[in-house]
């Protein structure tokens, strides 16, 4: 009954027309935009083999039918099978995670075509750790993020936007990369109007009250195990299921 009733709630609050999507005007486009924020070929083999087997496909498959679409890195890439069909296999879900892809290799690919013409009800996109990762900054990651909410929205004014904080990394919070990541999240949440783009940070889930992230839930400390998946289905499935319904 508690569930029904937090579910209905969470209903009736994503229930407003997402008429003009704000594409996260609390995070501008800045002039010269960093290279985080700039649609970029990335010169790295495997990243471009990866993406050439995504295009190919995606030729196979018609896109356009999906209703809800995943975007990412490996952490998208690398959703365990059985728990990605648990949660999301009755969803038409697609997924477009990309291993090793930084956001302004995620802008590239989109625009490039990997997006084509797609209308979805939905798109979860977690991105931006690699950058971390690289030495970017927590700003410049937040502008490379928010440009892609931009594009998501300009193509597909529609479609909503499940914006995942990025995930702890490494063995407890001292770790420099989390450190990164929670400041990157402290930014991208001002690009949630709760409408159109809505925010969820799960990281608290998949820790330790001390702050540890056990092998259990990421093997190395980054990618996530069967458990970790399970973490995270099952704490952005009632978000999908408020906004998607049955679709």
């Amino acid at each position: 009954m508690r569930k029904a009733l937090l579910l209905g709630l969470l209903a009736a609050t994503l229930a407003w027309p997402a008429l003009a999507a704000p594409g996260c005007p609390a995070i501008p486009p800045r002039n010269p935009a960093p290279r985080e924020a700039r649609a970029e070929n990335l010169d790295i083999p495997d990243w471009r083999g990866r993406v050439a087997q995504l295009d190919q496909q995606l030729a196979r498959i018609n896109r356009n039918a999906a209703n809800l679409v995943f975007l990412g890195d490996s952490l998208t890439q690398a959703w365990e099978p059985t728990m990605f069909t648990q949660f999301f296999g009755h969803r038409r879900a697609l997924n477009l995670g990309i291993s090793g892809d930084f956001t302004q290799g995620m802008l590239w690919r989109l625009q490039a075509g990997q997006w084509g013409s797609m209308r979805p009800a939905m798109v979860v996109l977690l991105i931006g750790t690699n950058n971390a990762q690289a030495g970017g900054t927590p700003e410049d990651i937040a502008l490379g993020i928010a440009e892609i909410i931009r594009f998501i929205h300009g193509r597909s004014p529609s479609t909503r936007i499940l914006l995942l904080g990025l995930l702890p990394r490494g063995a407890d919070a001292a770790d420099p990369y989390r450190q990164v990541n929670q400041r990157v999240n402290q930014l991208i949440q001002r690009c949630a109007d709760g409408r159109a783009t809505i925010y969820q940070d799960i990281g608290g889930l998949m820790v330790s009250a001390d702050g540890r992230l056990s092998d259990q839930v990421a093997f190395d400390r980054l990618h996530l195990t069967m458990v970790g998946y399970a973490i995270l289905g099952a704490a952005i499935a009632p978000t999908v299921q408020a906004v998607l319904g049955n679709n």
